[in-house]
């Protein structure tokens, strides 16, 4: 079978992975408005995706019809998934480095080492 309409779909703008960008963007968007968002850019659209087959998965949200036959896939956490936010002593070690260029990259990061500063004249209790 051949898998370039697939690789398209994918890899194309306003494609799978193009879409799952945007969304991730985007600070109110959830997992409805990604599924959504595929739906109506691929479905009918793009030959390879088409609508969950109920009897594999009862929580799919689309399918890819490809050379493993047709895979239902859900989408529930990959916005989240796709964030990947740097741990914050990854950034520390970063700003801590020997290497110039990495202190300049991360110098704006606040990591663990720099935490949000609390309002002055407020008193602890």
């Amino acid at each position: 079978m051949d898998l370039q309409a697939c690789i398209v779909m994918f890899e194309k703008p306003m494609g799978v992975w193009a879409i799952i960008e945007e969304e991730s963007l985007f600070p109110k968007a959830t997992d409805k408005s990604l599924e959504d968002k595929l739906k109506s850019s691929l479905l009918g659209k793009a030959p390879p995706f088409a609508k969950p087959q109920s009897k594999t998965d009862k929580n799919a949200h689309f399918a890819v019809i490809h050379y493993a036959g047709t895979v239902s896939y859900n989408v529930t956490g990959w916005l989240e998934k796709n964030k990947d936010p740097v741990n914050d002593t990854v950034v520390d070690n970063m700003k801590k480095s020997s290497c110039k260029l990495l202190n300049h990259l991360w110098r704006e990061h606040p990591g663990q080492s720099n935490p949000p500063e609390e309002k002055k004249g407020k008193k602890k209790k």
